[in-house]
């Protein structure tokens, strides 16, 4: 007698469930999806952002610019080259960096 009531009763809600998901077949996609577009306006797109500005301040090096490295060292950048830079970090000190090595552009008169 138990039995059979319990059936009874969990019956049209197993019928409503399976006609849900009948109904529907995109909606296992919708969190994959919204989750891709989240990640992708919180992480991938301000990195992104975050390049183009570096890669603009490499570009827009030149003579006579006060930076900093990677390292922790300062200079002023005496001669150019495509992949590396000389800074001069004392008078008649003269040092070869990478490019890539550059971090900050110093404001003129930073260095003394």
């Amino acid at each position: 007698m138990f039995i059979s009531s319990a059936f009874a009763q969990t019956a049209p809600a197993a019928e409503a469930g399976a006609n849900a998901a009948a109904a529907s077949p995109f909606s296992g996609l919708l969190l994959p999806v919204v989750m891709l577009v989240v990640l992708y306006f919180i992480m991938i797109r301000p990195q992104m952002k975050k390049q183009k500005e570096v890669r603009a301040m490499l570009d827009a090096l030149a003579k006579g610019d006060e930076v900093a490295t990677a390292g922790g060292l300062l200079g002023r950048i005496v001669q150019l080259g495509d992949s590396h830079l000389t800074l001069e970090v004392a008078d008649g000190v003269q040092v070869q960096v990478q490019r890539h090595a550059v971090v900050q552009v110093l404001p003129k008169g930073s260095l003394k």
